[in-house]
């Protein structure tokens, strides 16, 4: 029974292995160039010489890369906090509430995920330049909260819905509140599907760019697409050996996160995929 375990195991591998290598193969370009001394990243070699740890603290030191990981950390954890806390509340009345024009606001949610932000970046720009508040963090978090609450919305309340009513009844026939069901019962049940939407929420936040791109203009107040993107554009000659090395630092985060809630993110879409 082992034995035959095993050779679907490396079946299932030999199957998987083409794809796993097509997914690592770009980010095995980026760390290995970003190891590369300047002299040999354009040398068609796939391994260096020499192994430039440097190319990591130089990049830091020259590009200011501390206060953009700084910017990128404080905006999407504020941006992940704000949209979990605004779609919480409106997840939960679209699954547990009937009312006029329910059906309409799900729609609405829906057809607004088929705009793309960079349809609207130019209004929003003259939006913000009208109230002087351009270069300034927290109205990019407030934007990226906008477009991130109809994603969180929908994603929750699919989620809530399959959640049964009867454990609230009993919360509520014991003597308990609607807010102490809703925080000691319901919510708890619900930790899944939160996490979901506060990674798919951080991410979006950390690797966006058109609109950071057109509402930040001082490099004090930049993210870190934006210093990463700094490092090519306008440039006569391009040190890609700093360009990959902030790549490479700049997706430890994400990576992290993801390790790091895993569990949580397989449970949230599979539990909600099949109650």
């Amino acid at each position: 029974m082992k034995r035959r375990k095993l050779v679907r195991s490396v079946i299932f591998w030999l199957l998987l292995s083409p794809v796993v290598a097509a997914v690592l193969f770009p980010f095995a370009v980026m760390l290995i160039t970003a190891l590369k001394p300047a002299t040999e990243v354009l040398d068609p070699t796939w391994w260096p010489r020499e192994i430039a740890w440097r190319n990591f603290t130089e990049m830091w030191e020259s590009a200011g890369f501390g206060a953009a990981l700084v910017n990128s950390l404080y905006v999407s954890v504020l941006t992940t906090l704000g949209t979990i806390l605004v779609s919480i509340p409106a997840a939960y009345a679209l699954s547990r509430y009937d009312f006029t024009g329910r059906g309409a606001f799900r729609q609405f949610l829906l057809i607004s995920q088929m705009l793309s932000p960079i349809v609207l970046v130019i209004g929003l720009f003259r939006l913000v330049a009208g109230v002087g508040l351009i270069d300034s963090l927290n109205v990019l978090t407030l934007v990226y909260v906008a477009f991130n609450i109809a994603f969180c919305v929908w994603m929750l309340q699919s989620y809530f819905a399959t959640i049964p009513r009867d454990l609230e009844e009993a919360a509520w026939m014991e003597g308990a509140s609607r807010w102490r069901t809703l925080f000691a019962v319901f919510l708890p049940l619900a930790v899944p599907a939160m996490v979901v939407a506060a990674i798919f929420t951080f991410i979006n936040a950390w690797n966006e760019f058109v609109i950071a791109l057109t509402m930040l203009r001082t490099q004090g107040s930049y993210t870190l697409p934006i210093q990463v993107f700094s490092l090519v554009a306008g440039r006569y000659t391009v040190d890609w050996h700093y360009v990959m090395a902030a790549a490479v630092v700049a997706s430890v985060p994400v990576a992290v996160l993801f390790a790091w809630l895993q569990r949580y993110l397989v449970r949230g879409l599979a539990l909600g995929a099949v109650k």
